[in-house]
């Protein structure tokens, strides 16, 4: 589980994204370093490591997509390599429940549930919504809620309203529930009232931030704690608007590996009882979306 502090790394690492005309740090489909600064002790005698099957135990480690673009969730340390954030350490910990390391795989968001379908992956772990599209492919383990939040240049000079974005350059994370669900009907209504919205796609959260921050776009969507973490890192932003559309994560994994499934939730409930659950969230300052419900395909 996390134990540094380093909260200023997204701050430098998005402003260097700038400078650098954005830079697809986390859009390349590429293997990296990954795993927190603070070694994380492997228990092969739990619950939860009897219960994970041979054939992904055999070699000691998990093999996991994720795309790095995502702050706090997961993204690239400023070495440009490292993966890091509370993704990656809840998911370590989790892991080691498991009596397994990690080997976390930077990867296109749109690519991970085809690679875990594939067998390139074992597992997907990057922030998935659990909706019935996604279900319908993978099996899913429900690990933290999180929301939709919008976010604009400090003062908001655009007098944007998340209601009543028509006339507005929005910018959003392709391939998010964002982007294919809450965008969509609104850019529709928009159109037809003759004041359309233009919307810019990119491939990584890192890119999507960084077109509010140079003004390519009057405002941002993305998951709540995307938002409120990025508020925290780089001067010049803010939240617009409530909270909505609370949904849980879950991790991707394949459809005929429900001991794995079944597994991860134990594991996820011993961190509960042991802190390791809240000690990681707190550390990344997302203990609001903290559940204790987890299921498989709930």
């Amino acid at each position: 589980m996390k134990l540094h502090t380093s909260r200023a790394r997204y701050s430098m690492a998005l402003v260097a994204g700038v400078a650098l005309t954005l830079s697809a740090c986390g859009s390349e489909d590429a293997e990296t370093d990954s795993g927190s600064e603070a070694a994380v002790e492997v228990d092969s005698e739990s619950e939860a490591a009897g219960m994970v099957p041979d054939a992904i135990k055999e070699d000691g480690k998990i093999v996991v997509g994720t795309d790095a673009s995502y702050a706090p969730s997961e993204f690239l340390d400023t070495d440009g390599e490292t993966i890091i954030g509370m993704d990656i350490d809840l998911f370590t910990a989790v892991a080691a429940e498991m009596g397994l390391e990690v080997e976390f795989q930077n990867a296109d968001f749109g690519s991970i549930i085809a690679g875990v379908d594939g067998g390139k992956y074992e597992m997907g772990v990057s922030s998935f919504t659990i909706n019935d599209e996604r279900k319908a492919e993978v099996n899913m383990v429900n690990y933290f809620s999180a929301g939709t939040q919008w976010a604009v240049a400090e003062g908001n000079p655009e007098s944007v309203d998340p209601d009543s974005p028509c006339g507005l350059t929005v910018t959003v994370q392709a391939n998010t529930v964002q982007d294919l669900d809450d965008l969509p009907p609104k850019a529709e209504a928009c159109e037809t009232d003759g004041n359309p919205m233009e919307i810019l796609q990119f491939d990584g959260q890192d890119q999507a931030t960084a077109a509010l921050v140079s003004g390519k776009a009057d405002a941002m969507l993305a998951d709540s704690p995307v938002v409120s973490y990025a508020i925290t890192q780089v001067e010049g932003i803010e939240a617009v608007g409530e909270i909505y559309d609370a949904a849980p994560y879950g991790y991707v994994i394949p459809m005929d590996q429900t001991e794995l499934a079944d597994a991860i939730v134990v594991a996820l409930n011993s961190l509960v009882e042991n802190g390791g659950y809240e000690e990681v969230l707190a550390e990344w300052g997302q203990g609001e979306g903290a559940i204790n419900d987890f299921a498989v395909n709930p």
